[in-house]
């Protein structure tokens, strides 16, 4: 790790499908750069895809399988139609073919020609996928490895993280002490001090722009979840809650205002806005907004990695609670700099030590959306730059050691309710970091991010997104159905 290793808040940040960002958006690009990466002079007979190691052990209830159809069907996850994902599968299901980009049409099954490597893994990762492309002619076969490493973030066989350090930065930070420092040097905020970097990618409309997006595509999927009832796909029979729970909120409203809230996520968040007034009603709507975008997330729901799609729900849903209680007058500044802060906080976790469940279990997951939320909602309740950091650190303190135990390989048990127990974690961490004076802390954001890292490496294999382990071998389930 250098000071040199860049990483942009909105690469932290992606727009894409569910379940997983680690099984669906990571496999999902790796097919795509694949397919990029073919030969021109390649007459090519049939395409196959492995997967190794914690995508063949969990990629079915992952969603993987189809992450792999619809990449190579030329779908991308930021655009895709949703709801015509069932209509795509059923036609290749059919045809048994594909077009590469190069107008060719080869063979393609994916009962045969996506195969699950449950019993093998690759050196680079725990999360593993082989992309062949069979030549017509010859015994020639195209092969390329790739590793999903977390959070969408992908990477070819002989790559490092490192090897593109990106744009030089005015901020350049490779610790969480080193933005403190810059931040206490030029009397800045952590956000402002975000913005002075994303700069080097961007300018800031396109910043603007691209933050309000990421932000109503995570509105839009706790709106869409707050009004979805029935059960989650994957034969678990789990329930939805969050239509319920967001009936109960706005119990008090009236039938027109109550209808408005529906139809409008601007009037949904001003009816909220007067019926979160006790404590009782926050913690409700916290937990809400956190389980409603992980509803949706389990039924391939568009949704925003914060950092993975499995810890989605926690960072719209601190901020939504952050909007709920301000009076509406300066929205736009508030998701701008909170998702600022909360992405910043996010790449010292990734460059120090991993946000990939397979690599770390959940701790790297809801723990690091925790502490990216923390951060952010303590900046914006007027807290310092070094209070920020005592409260992400505070936050990811107390989820050290929490495994990723998927019942059936499905992102929804315990992973629904983990993100509600994220969120609230975070406001808490908030509360405990504002009322403190930060030279009193004694562990430092940074100390704990390394034992984050040691904790991942320390971690049994079995706890790591395998559903070999924990709940996953606890609660009885019926394969069959799933």
């Amino acid at each position: 790790m250098t000071d040199h290793y860049s990483i942009s808040v909105f690469e932290m940040l992606k727009i894409g499908i569910g379940p997983s960002s680690s099984h669906t958006l990571g496999p999902w690009r790796a097919v795509q750069r694949f397919l990029n990466e073919l030969p021109h002079d390649l007459r090519c007979e049939r395409v196959r895809v492995e997967l190794f190691g914690s995508l063949g052990l969990t990629g079915k209830g992952h969603g993987t399988d189809i992450a792999v159809q619809l990449a190579l069907l030329g779908h991308d996850p930021q655009d895709i139609a949703i709801e015509q994902i069932p209509q795509y599968l059923d036609d290749l299901k059919s045809i048994q073919e594909i077009a590469l980009h190069d107008g060719q049409r080869v063979s393609f099954d994916p009962h045969q020609d996506i195969v699950f490597r449950a019993d093998s893994a690759l050196p680079g990762h725990a999360n593993a996928l082989r992309c062949h492309a069979i030549a017509a002619s010859s015994n020639r076969d195209f092969q390329r490895v790739y590793y999903s490493i977390g959070g969408g973030f992908v990477l070819g066989e002989d790559e490092s993280e490192t090897a593109a350090p990106g744009p030089a930065l005015p901020y350049p930070c490779s610790s969480a002490a080193d933005l403190l420092a810059h931040c206490q040097r030029d009397q800045l905020s952590i956000a402002r001090m975000v913005r002075a970097n994303e700069r080097a990618w961007r300018d800031d409309d396109a910043i603007n722009q691209g933050l309000l997006r990421l932000w109503q595509v995570m509105l839009e999927a706790m709106h869409r979840g707050c009004y979805r009832d029935g059960e989650l796909p994957g034969g678990l029979h789990v329930v939805r809650r969050a239509a319920r729970m967001n009936a109960k909120l706005l119990n008090a409203l009236d039938d027109s205002a109550c209808a408005e809230a529906r139809t409008s996520t601007t009037s949904w968040l001003n009816a909220l806005r007067r019926c979160q007034t006790d404590f009782a009603s926050t913690m409700q709507g916290i937990s809400t907004f956190a389980l409603a975008v992980n509803e949706e997330n389990a039924s391939f729901g568009r949704v925003v990695t914060a950092p993975t799609n499995g810890a989605a729900g926690v960072i719209p849903a601190v901020l939504m609670h952050l909007l709920c209680n301000s009076d509406g007058h300066d929205d736009e500044r508030l998701i701008q700099d909170f998702l600022l802060v909360a992405g910043e906080i996010g790449t010292h976790f990734k460059k120090g030590a991993t946000i990939s469940a397979a690599a770390g279990g959940c701790q790297a997951e809801i723990g690091v959306s925790s502490a990216m939320a923390a951060a952010a909602l303590t900046e914006a309740l007027g807290g310092s730059v070094a209070q920020s950091l005592v409260a992400a650190e505070i936050a990811m303190e107390h989820h050290l050691g929490m495994t990723c135990d998927p019942v059936a390989g499905l992102v929804q048990i315990p992973c629904i309710e983990r993100n509600a127990m994220g969120a609230v974690k975070a406001v808490n961490a908030a509360q405990l970091a504002l009322s403190r004076d930060p030279d009193q802390a004694r562990v430092s954001l940074d100390q704990v991010i390394r034992t984050l890292a040691e904790t991942a490496r320390d971690m049994n294999s079995k706890y790591k997104e395998t559903s070999q382990g924990g709940l996953a071998v606890n609660i009885s389930v019926n394969h069959a159905e799933c």
